[in-house]
């Protein structure tokens, strides 16, 4: 579904050049959910925008589906840390927002709209303003404005890192319900090794700039998943503490992706 090839992304500016990423071989197959780990400057953000077609590579190619990706495309959907809704609409018209902007009709994705926010846990709240709502709320109203035009790719940078620790783990919870009713193909960003371990079928560690892989980790554990004690407690803590002892060193480590 998305395939990049030896993709590296280089910035230039009157303080030099930085190489933000290097060689970057990475496959996501369909309906997969991707994490991405590093530490801070590894390029994780740049990743994100490389897909979304916000920027290019400076070498290498990025496919989705069966496209190049050249510039931003209607299938692929961003989230970002802060929610930025309209502060002038209310719920359901900041859900419907992009049926507006790519001219579709409105009353045929209303019920979409109700269905999504009934998923998300916001059914009944459709005519709240955003300033009524809580942070959690207003990223999960965001989701649903990503989702509403049905995207073959979400992108997700950190969306929950502004937020309380309780409302993010209840927000990986919702999350994947949510991933496990569109099955869109995701790659998610985050800090959090606990975020990583609950929501990815895989987990790419980047290594310190410039970021290169530097190891994928399964997560075999079915879902839903939690980080309370559960049949599968040892499995999960497993992983996290494989992905605290890539993190902690910074060794320059590559792997190339097993098949498939």
């Amino acid at each position: 579904m998305i395939q990049l090839d030896g993709v590296s992304r280089t910035f230039s500016g009157r303080r030099g050049t930085v190489q933000a990423l290097s060689g970057i071989d990475l496959r996501v197959e369909r309906g997969e959910f991707v994490a991405v780990v590093g530490r801070s400057g590894c390029g994780k953000s740049t990743l994100l925008r490389l897909v979304a077609g916000l920027i290019a590579p400076t070498s290498g190619t990025i496919q989705v589906g069966a496209t190049p990706v050249k510039k931003p495309r209607r299938e692929i959907a961003m989230l970002f840390q802060r929610p930025a809704l309209l502060p002038w609409r209310n719920v359901l018209s900041n859900v419907l927002f992009p049926v507006e902007i790519f001219g579709w009709k409105r009353k045929e994705h209303v019920a979409k709209a109700r269905e999504l926010l009934d998923t998300a846990g916001l059914a009944g709240f459709e005519k709240q303003m955003p300033h009524e709502l809580s942070g959690g709320m207003q990223q999960r109203v965001s989701l649903c404005r990503a989702l509403i035009q049905q995207p073959s790719v979400m992108l997700m940078d950190e969306p929950f890192s502004a937020l309380d620790a309780l409302t993010r783990e209840e927000l990986t919870v919702e999350l994947q319900r949510i991933h496990a009713r569109e099955q869109t193909t995701t790659i998610f960003v985050t800090h959090s090794i606990d975020e990583a371990v609950l929501l990815a079928d895989r987990v790419v560690v980047l290594s310190p700039r410039p970021g290169r892989i530097a190891e994928i980790v399964e997560i075999g554990v079915p879902r839903p998943r939690s980080l309370g004690q559960n049949e599968h407690t040892e499995e999960l803590a497993r992983c996290s503490a494989r992905l605290h002892e890539l993190l902690m060193h910074n060794e320059d480590r590559t792997v190339t992706q097993p098949a498939g």
